[in-house]
């Protein structure tokens, strides 16, 4: 069976849809709400913008540091298809909060429904890779990763595009938000009501709520198996990768090639897709097993393309005739453009062969009565990469170093990261060596 064949599968298909759709609407939620502070709220309340804007994104984050420890203790107790419909309806329920917020203009409102939202995505989390194992044969690990991860960026493409485009829709935008978000989150119920029963890993459990010494064991558990855990850092680095990379596409748009929000909007689909490609492409390079040597190939691609982004600098473009802006028609009949939307491609779908083969490790290598609260302990680590990716990003850009350098300190940080992973588990480079027939 391919990794197509399993959305005919019932031990798939509902929780791909189940997936997709919290995605969808978790970015379609976000960005709504990103632009509604931004264009609408930040002049009502004489508030800085920006600073709402990093704050609705902590508050979303947040929640990964507070309850993954508990997320992973409930994943592993209890029978998870019936946890996955409550989180469902929860989300339907805060989804409905959000509508008051955005019906009152209530900012308060608003951002307690972004946190609700993050804490629903934090114990989603552990549910969604610790059912995988469950329901798929070990040779079907990678495909169905590769097709979760697809989904998911997929998703987090889809959902930011039209997130946008209803909430700047005049003067009912808030309404038309709300009604989606609503209509995504009832879908999103109706199709995890077709996940399988999985078992629980460990009925036994007992829940310590203890958030400050559940999260430190449970990082504990990660760390009982070295491969698990460098993997986990290589998952939480890709994490911090992307992150920085997403974030300065917007800048680099405006700043570096003077393009307009449809560039961007480009520039981030050719990401996301590259992601998807990569993905997929797993499967068939790995040959239906886990292959461990698809991590440094994508490795390699994370670096080559991030510093030939680097050496492209400051392009000499084009613009359309008495226009000072590069419209997305005009950065696409440009050769040097071309490169950059390659680049970007490319960078994208490394990331997909270097991320699926690292969550279908941890997934195959952990115990199964620990296997939810492993992977809540990559999402604590995914959390706290992104926070230090933002710091990071913060620093660099207030003491003015150009976009271009950032792309060439992230492919070096990413040089020494990846490097010491590698040396960690040597594994890795070995399987990689045999992947290419390159043998020392």
């Amino acid at each position: 069976m391919n990794q197509f064949s399993l959305l005919k599968s019932i031990r798939f298909a509902p929780l791909f849809a189940t997936q997709f759709l919290g995605a969808f609407n978790d970015n379609i939620y976000k960005n709504a709400l990103v632009i509604f502070i931004a264009f609408t709220l930040a002049d009502k309340t004489d508030r800085n913008s920006s600073i709402l804007v990093i704050t609705a994104a902590g508050l979303f984050i947040l929640p990964f540091f507070l309850f993954s420890a508990i997320a992973g203790q409930i994943a592993d107790k209890f029978e998870k298809s019936i946890l996955i419909q409550c989180i469902k309806i929860a989300e339907i329920c805060i989804m409905l909060l959000a509508t008051f917020g955005f019906v009152l203009m209530n900012l308060p409102i608003l951002m307690i429904a972004l946190f609700l939202l993050g804490a629903q995505a934090t114990m989603f989390g552990p549910l969604k890779y610790g059912i995988l194992p469950q329901h798929l044969q070990e040779s079907e690990l990678t495909g169905g990763n590769g097709m979760i991860e697809m989904g998911t960026f997929l998703a987090i493409l889809l959902g930011t595009i039209l997130g946008g485009i209803l909430i700047a829709i005049k003067p009912a935008g808030p309404w038309f938000a709300s009604l989606v978000v609503i209509s995504v989150a009832c879908c999103g119920w109706l199709a995890s009501r077709f996940i399988p029963q999985a078992a629980p890993s460990d009925a036994t459990l007992r829940i310590n709520w203890n958030l400050i010494v559940e999260t430190y064991r449970i990082l504990g558990y990660a760390r009982e198996n070295r491969t698990i855990f460098w993997s986990i850092i290589a998952i939480s680095w890709f994490w911090f990768y992307g992150a920085t990379f997403l974030s300065l596409v917007p800048s680099y748009t405006r700043d570096i090639l003077v393009g307009n929000e449809h560039v961007t909007t480009l520039l981030l689909a050719a990401f996301s897709v590259g992601i998807g490609a990569g993905s997929l492409m797993c499967e068939k390079l790995s040959k239906h097993r886990i292959e461990m040597g698809l991590v440094p190939l994508g490795a390699i691609g994370l670096t080559l393309f991030a510093i030939d982004l680097f050496i492209v600098g400051v392009p000499s473009l084009e613009f359309p005739e008495g226009n000072s802006i590069l419209t997305a028609s005009a950065f696409l009949h440009q050769a040097i453009t071309w490169r950059i939307f390659m680049d970007l491609s490319l960078i994208g779908l490394s990331g997909g062969l270097y991320i699926v083969p690292l969550y279908a490790l941890i997934q195959n290598l952990s115990q199964v009565s620990h296997r939810a609260r492993i992977i809540a302990a990559n999402n604590v680590l995914n959390a706290l990469f992104m926070v230090i990716s933002a710091l990071l990003t913060i620093i660099l850009f207030s003491i003015n170093v150009p976009i271009p350098w950032l792309f060439l300190i992230v492919a070096v940080l990413h040089l020494i990261i990846t490097g010491l992973v590698f040396v960690k588990i040597p594994q890795y480079v070995q399987r990689f060596q045999a992947l290419v027939g390159w043998n020392s």
